[in-house]
This record gives C-alpha cells, sequence and structure tokens, in this order.
C-alpha cells in the first residue's frame, strides 16, 4: 500500500475538491494499517462535495479483494441468498450480472452510480426500491475487525443508515428472487425510464432528499431556481434537484448555490449530499 495525494476532483463525481492523502486498500490487513489514523472513506465519489481546502484526514477507497463479486445463490430462509459481494464493487455491473443471471431484488437501482458499501451506508434506493431491501448479511470493519450484521441492525431508513461512527461497509450478500433476465431487464427499464430527464453534466446526484409526500425538485423548480447560477455551479435545467458543475465550480460556490436554494423555500429541506471539510466537517 503507498499512499499518495489526490485532488478529490479527480475522484468525485461532481468533479470538485481539494488534496488529500489516499489509501487504497485491497485487504484486511491493509485496512487495518489505514484506520491507525482519522479517516474517511470513498467509493465512486457520487453523493460527496469535498472541501477546495481538501481535508486533513486519510481517504480510504476499498479495492482488490473488496471488489469481488459471488453471485452463486443457496436457499436460505426462505429466500435465495448469493455469495459476498464486496463494498467496492460498482452497481451499474453487479446489476446487469444478476440480470443476466435473471435474478431479481435490485433492478430498482438502475441507473444509479457508485459502488455496493457507499449504497448501504446511504440507503440508496428509488421509487422502486432501496437496498437495504434487498439484503441478507452486512460485513463490517470496526477497531481492526469484521463484524457480520444483520440488516435490522443497521437502522434502515430514507437514504440512511445507523451505523456506528468509524464504520466501514465491506461486504454484503443479497436476499434475492428467482425470475428471468428478459423479466428483470424489462424492470431494470422501467426504472431506467423514470430517471430520464436527469442531467448529463457533472453532478454528485440529488442534492435534497424528498420531503414527506412531496418532491424536492418540484419545489425548487416551482421557486423559479432552475438554472439558477453561483459561479460555475448552477440548478440543473433538466431536474432541478440536481447542482451541476458547469465548468470551474468550487465547493463554495455549491455550497452558496445550496444556501439560496434553502432561503428560497418555504418548505425545509434536508440536504442529501454528504459534505467533506477541515476540521470534522
Amino acid at each position: 500500500m503507498n499512499p499518495r495525494t489526490v485532488e478529490l476532483a479527480k475522484l468525485t463525481t461532481l468533479g470538485v475538491g481539494g488534496p488529500a492523502s489516499l489509501w487504497v486498500c485491497h485487504s484486511f490487513s491493509d485496512l487495518r494499517e489505514a484506520t491507525l489514523e482519522p479517516f474517511r472513506v470513498i467509493g465512486a465519489g457520487s453523493n460527496l462535495l469535498a472541501a477546495d481546502e481538501g481535508v486533513e484526514e486519510r481517504v480510504i477507497k476499498l479495492g482488490g479483494e473488496f471488489s469481488n463479486a459471488d453471485l452463486n445463490v443457496e436457499a436460505a430462509e426462505g429466500k435465495l441468498v448469493s455469495g459476498w459481494v464486496g463494498a467496492a464493487k460498482p452497481l451499474p455491473g453487479l446489476l446487469r450480472a444478476l440480470q443476466r443471471l435473471g435474478l431479481s431484488g435490485l433492478e430498482g437501482l438502475w441507473g444509479i452510480p457508485g459502488v455496493v458499501g457507499g449504497a448501504v451506508k446511504m440507503n440508496a434506493g428509488t421509487r422502486f426500491g432501496e437496498i437495504g431491501d434487498a439484503l441478507h448479511q452486512v460485513g463490517v470493519f470496526q477497531d481492526g475487525v469484521e463484524r457480520i450484521l444483520k440488516p435490522d441492525e443497521l437502522g434502515f431508513g430514507y437514504r440512511r443508515t445507523s451505523l456506528p461512527a468509524g464504520a466501514i461497509v465491506t461486504r454484503v450478500r443479497f436476499a434475492l428472487r428467482a425470475s428471468t433476465p428478459e423479466a428483470v431487464q424489462c424492470a431494470m427499464g422501467m426504472a431506467d425510464q423514470a430517471r430520464r430527464g436527469q442531467p448529463h453534466q457533472r453532478t454528485f446526484g440529488c442534492a435534497f432528499k424528498n420531503p414527506l409526500n412531496s418532491s424536492a425538485g418540484r419545489l425548487i423548480d416551482h421557486a423559479g431556481l432552475k438554472g439558477y447560477r453561483v459561479g460555475g455551479a448552477m440548478v440543473s435545467l433538466e431536474h432541478a434537484n440536481f447542482v451541476v458543475n458547469t465548468g470551474g465550480a468550487t465547493a463554495r460556490d455549491v455550497l452558496r448555490l445550496l444556501e439560496v436554494i434553502e432561503s428560497r423555500l418555504d418548505v425545509p429541506l434536508e440536504r442529501e449530499v454528504e459534505y467533506w471539510g477541515r476540521n470534522g466537517g
């Protein structure tokens, strides 16, 4: 393991963020070494806004054995349970592999960028389902050891879990259903169709969680904020709950834009994006 200094802008889907010390961990021994000092964990870099000044903590990125996926299934507790899937496995590739095998349960996540571990941490999902609905077991690394937890021990909710501070998702087993490649493909197509109209520019994904019985994007649109800009950051013209990098955006631009959005709405919004700043921000 050879830590190196990188610009977080190169590791985030928004393309914003300053310097950090990157530790790529290929094994549990790497992970034990990397977690001896304060750290943060990055997956595919979506749902993340990193400060222009970067972060002081080590930034851990999983690879190696944490990228493996055993998709052989066995019957357990009335379900088809997969083998272990590493937290660094990209979601799109995993879903396509399950589709080819005719295994159902995750197709509602089609179109979501990211990796398995990050998806579990934020309980990624759409109106077609959440990843927490399809979990059987979760490996969680903390204080130098891995524990195997059941989903109900993780406190899944809307776009959140109750992972303990400093815990790292390492691998999961999925609870799936037997189907056909054609049926799974059809369900993936429905999820994909529902996501049409989202921007193709650089973005971290949805900026805000949807309020109860409402839509953050619709509220922002009705406030007349589509196309509103601060520096290089803009409210997407395609979908108002997305902030896009039009070129040269800074974290300061994005934070100011989020503040403008919040100030213009009568309904309080909860940010979905995670902010990494200095001094523990």
